[in-house]
């Protein structure tokens, strides 16, 4: 395998860590084996059956399977790994739809009948895509998928309830994308160094390839992604000016603005700070339901599950079909 390959398994496999732990519900679960023979997990009152997990997790083995149009399961490396991902990312899914499906019981949030409807099709159109191995494996039927995309559908309504209310208006400056160079440096007679240089004239990048200790001289970035004391400094600087030596906890900053308005960046990150205000809101109400739940792994059942990996098993369509039903 060559070395781009390599590297970009390896950042699939590191959100590993994430699930040091088998939770549901974001909390520690029981393992039971008081749950019948095709029952994967129970939470609140919600079971998950055998047939659920596995179609989340033939869909999940092909979506999570591949990154940047490299098929993972080919490469043969780290595949054990590999699969333990697949399945903690597999879990994780199934139990927040089985907690919000119950909020929305909590909440009196159900379908409507024209909601019901497009899911039928759009169960209809998934079922229909499955070849036969991928109905062998799941065992699922097309009312199985009716009902795991009703629930999809719930979860996804007590989503836009319980952020509906978020304030949608975030202003250009809150937003704003700077495009700069840096130098970093970790020593007062470094900073010194640097600081006589660029008084002399000397070209900012010149001076950071010689002195800049961090990563990268050109950057990108918005409010809060360097210290505060860089940030109140970077963001008055108008395009070429270069700031004065910033003093930080652990070294020395300089700061050369490039475009101190990137707008298309900004517009981007406009959405990325309407979506960090949807999930706290979303969060602040999840987190606290979940606390009071009960919740069972019956971890021989989840434990015996097997993933297909010798191209039988293409199906990568489940989450994608009932979303633009609903959405």
């Amino acid at each position: 395998m060559d070395r781009n390959r390599k590297k970009i398994l390896a950042g699939a496999l590191a959100a590993v860590c994430l699930f040091g732990g088998c939770s549901v519900g974001g909390r520690k679960v029981v393992i039971t084996g008081g749950l019948g023979s095709q029952d994967v997990f129970k939470i609140g009152g919600n079971t998950c059956k055998l047939t659920e997990a596995k179609v989340y997790l033939a869909n999940c083995q092909n979506i999570y399977g591949k990154s940047y149009g490299v098929d993972l399961w080919e490469q043969g490396f780290q595949i054990k790994k590999l699969k333990r991902y697949i399945k903690s990312v597999t879990l994780s899914k199934m139990t927040k739809v089985a907690c919000m499906e119950l909020l929305a019981k909590e909440r009196n949030i159900s379908l409507t009948p024209e909601e019901q409807k497009s899911i039928k099709i759009a169960a209809s159109e998934y079922y229909l895509s499955l070849n036969e191995a991928e109905q062998s494996y799941t065992g699922a039927s097309e009312s199985d998928i009716v009902s795991m995309y009703e629930d999809y559908a719930l979860a996804n309504k007590v989503y836009q309830s319980l952020t509906a209310g978020v304030d949608e208006e975030v202003s250009d400056d809150e937003a704003r994308i700077m495009e700069a160079m840096q130098i970093y440096v970790t020593s007062q007679a470094e900073a010194d160094g640097a600081a006589a240089k660029l008084a002399a004239g000397e070209d900012f990048a010149a001076v950071a390839s010689n002195y800049n200790q961090k990563p990268a001289i050109e950057i990108t970035f918005g409010r809060g992604e360097l210290p505060s004391e860089v940030e109140q400094v970077a963001f008055e600087l108008d395009n070429d000016e270069i700031s004065p030596c910033i003093a930080v906890e652990d070294g020395f900053y300089f700061i050369k603005c490039i475009n101190k308005f990137n707008e298309e960046l900004t517009d981007a990150n406009k959405s990325k700070i309407v979506e960090a205000r949807e999930k706290a809101a979303f969060d602040d109400v999840y987190e606290e339901f979940v606390k009071g739940l009960s919740s069972a792994l019956n971890e021989e059942v989840w434990n015996e599950i097997t993933l297909v990996t010798d191209g039988s098993i293409v199906t990568d369509a489940f989450f994608t079909t009932v979303e633009e039903a609903i959405n």
